[in-house]
């Protein structure tokens, strides 16, 4: 999910300045399938499969995890970082974890090979990313085959193609693929290097920031300035595998950054006029972007987490190629997301995975929560934010299905589809326009889509009381009007990439080959309707309360799980909505548990008034006299009536406290009194 803020984010961009402000968009999107994190999690992973298929015997597995332990131990011991020195923590307690597992079944005696194998598999399970590291460290090196470092990035190109589909985002024009590219990159770098802003140092080459600071027209870090020098942003843009000691005494600067990086043993390589190597990181893009779209391009995107030293690197190194200054016209960055206020990472293994985000909501409902955060601001992802987005949602269908159900019901053409437009269709109209020049100008403002979504809400909130009002007032709402309002707000929701089809009005409805379910069924429901609708007429007059539950039964029950739910206006045709099964079974669900929460509430507060009647009850059979001898703990002597004359300390009673405790004690006279004639008057009772 916080590489679909980025995703989603500038798809909503690049539609809107396609769709809405009608520019011609050409997309280009490149794809790393080579890099330092790529290579060290390829070769693991290659690594840790070769280690299972030997299927070691259970004294190896610990063994080697034993020793697995003792490099991560120090790691551990020396992290400094708290978010990883938690992560790496969590690793430690998790193989201890199943170490002891594993033991405890050996010493259950049972002998069962079956529950040692499935022990074994889950320390292994539990262990991999320690286990992993280990074993690259011992092997990696033997690791030659390029094949074995392309499969992975293949496999994820393949997944993040999927889910992309999956969330509604256009594909792009073009994709590169830095695998593809190395002979344009190769000679990409030569060019630099003749230019003057590069050198070649021990096969490796490295771009000269001094050099290309020093030159007219030039300066580096760009977008942050301030991160000039920043050693540990800019170790971290070279990779874990280009940061070793004797690569670094390679730079001439601390701040240069590689070019092309000499392949050591166990990383993949190709030919060079520099010897055998491959790509560094930031100059992929360059090439790739440039290959496609040449000297300059209009705008970049990015996350924010990039603006140094990645972009800041791609536009010196771009620049010094072109010897322009104007690579990028404009670098678009989206700002971080967080789940629950925590930073997303996944270094950290702290990450949801959008096909895991979207088994709990649709893609549609993910969006509306991109559509409602600025798009360069930080999103937090939580119940929260997605309640605010399904609340859209379902504010905007509801309207979408009222609209569509006026206009099956009312003329759609001839003399009486016009009617005579009236103050309340005025004012409408006039809400119409002012917010669609909302919409606009938030656009406007560097594509505001939160104040635009507002601006869309308060329409359709405008629109509901006008239909609310004219249906109290048993008046037709006029159909152009809402047509022309349901339509636009279709069109915008569509621009923003939440309406999937061509729909004229609302989200889609069915799949497959139905492509309009409403078209389709709407009549047959419609005359059903209608059926129930006498049905239910003649039942009120007949007083037949059988038939009535029936109908009521059907609505309820029996409709919601095809889809259908049926709204009845006293004095109105039934409306008739099209629904998702899923959100009408929560909408029963919800109903249920709210009507049995009054039923508990109401229980409760049945149960709190015969506790207080009993209460009262038990009071007035108190005899007066023996009221305040009960409470010890403020009084300590009373006279003959048993009114109190001294407090709890044995000091005596002020006139005005005995005045209180008075007025308590006549009144808990005349209770018990009239208790005792209640008694008296009682059936049964021995005295007459």
């Amino acid at each position: 999910m916080g590489h679909a803020r980025s995703y989603i984010s500038f798809d909503i961009l690049r539609r809107v300045l396609r769709d809405y402000f009608k520019y011609d968009v050409f997309y280009c999107m490149n794809i790393t399938d080579i890099d330092d994190k790529i290579i060290k999690r390829a070769r693991q992973t290659y690594l840790l499969d070769q280690y299972r298929q030997k299927k070691p015997h259970l004294q190896q597995v610990l063994q080697d995890i034993t020793e697995a332990l003792k490099p991560f131990s120090v790691k551990l011991h020396n992290e400094t970082d708290p978010d990883k020195k938690a992560m790496f923590e969590r690793f430690y307690a998790k193989v201890n974890s199943g170490v002891a597992n594993l033991e405890t079944v050996k010493q259950s005696g049972s002998g069962d090979d079956e529950a040692l194998a499935v022990a074994k598999e889950q320390l292994l399970d539990d262990s991999q990313d320690i286990l992993a590291d280990w074993l690259d460290s011992q092997h990696g090196s033997g690791v030659t085959d390029n094949s074995i470092f392309s499969e992975l990035p293949r496999k994820f190109e393949d997944e993040y193609h999927s889910d992309m589909d999956a969330l509604n985002v256009l594909p792009a024009d073009v994709l590169t693929r830095v695998s593809e590219y190395v002979p344009e990159i190769v000679e990409f770098v030569q060019k630099i290097i003749d230019n003057g802003f590069a050198y070649d140092s021990n096969g490796s080459v490295y771009f000269d920031t001094m050099k290309f600071s020093t030159a007219e027209g030039h300066y580096y870090a760009k977008l942050v300035p301030e991160a000039f020098g920043d050693n540990k942003a800019l170790q971290e843009g070279e990779g874990d595998l280009s940061i070793s000691a004797d690569r670094l005494s390679e730079k001439r600067s601390p701040n240069d950054f590689a070019l092309w990086k000499a392949s050591k043993p166990g990383e993949p390589s190709w030919d060079s006029p520099w010897g055998k190597g491959r790509p560094g990181w930031h100059i992929e893009c360059s090439v790739m972007a440039s290959s496609i779209l040449g000297e300059s391009m209009d705008i970049h995107t990015g996350g924010h987490d990039l603006k140094f030293p990645h972009h800041d690197n791609e536009i010196a190194q771009s620049e010094a190629y072109y010897s322009n200054d104007h690579w990028v016209r404009y670098f678009l960055h989206s700002g971080h997301l967080t789940i629950e206020g925590c930073k997303m990472s996944k270094s950290l293994k702290n990450f949801i995975t959008i096909r895991e985000a979207l088994k709990k909501h649709t893609a549609r409902q993910l969006r509306f929560v991109f559509l409602l955060h600025a798009w360069k601001d930080t999103l937090d992802y939580s119940e929260k934010t997605m309640e605010i987005a399904l609340t859209y949602e379902k504010h905007f269908s509801e309207f979408f299905l009222t609209v569509k159900d006026i206009l099956r019901t009312t003329p759609s053409n001839g003399p009486e589809s016009f009617n005579k437009w009236l103050e309340d269709e005025m004012q409408l109209n006039n809400k119409f326009f002012e917010k669609q020049t909302g919409v606009h100008e938030a656009l406007c403002d560097s594509v505001d889509t939160k104040k635009a979504m507002e601006n869309l809400r308060d329409l359709v909130s405008s629109s509901n009381s006008y239909i609310s009002a004219k249906r109290a007032a048993r008046i037709v709402p006029n159909r152009l009007l809402l047509k022309n309002i349901a339509i636009y707000v279709t069109d915008m929701l569509r621009v923003f990439g939440a309406v999937e089809d061509d729909t004229v009005i609302g989200f889609p409805q069915g799949t497959g080959n139905i492509t309009n379910v409403e078209e389709t069924v709407m009549p047959y429901l419609s005359v059903f309707a209608t059926f129930r609708e006498d049905v239910r007429q003649v039942a009120r007059e007949q007083n037949v309360v059988p038939v009535l539950k029936l109908c009521d039964e059907v609505r309820d029950n029996i409709l919601p799980d095809l889809g259908v739910r049926l709204e009845d206006h006293e004095g109105q045709p039934s409306v008739i909505k099209l629904v998702d099964k899923e959100t009408l079974q929560k909408e029963r669900e919800e109903k249920l548990r709210q009507e049995e929460q009054k039923r508990v509430e109401k229980e409760r507060k049945k149960q709190e008034k015969l506790k207080e009647q009993a209460a009262k009850d038990a009071q007035k059979k108190i005899p007066p006299q023996e009221m305040f001898k009960q409470e010890t703990d403020k009084y300590s002597a009373f006279d003959k009536k048993g009114m109190p004359t001294h407090d709890a300390a044995g000091s005596e009673l002020t006139k005005s406290a005995l005045k209180k405790l008075a007025k308590l004690y006549e009144a808990q006279e005349k209770k018990y009194n009239d208790y005792l004639k209640s008694e008296k008057a009682a059936p049964g009772s021995s005295e007459q």
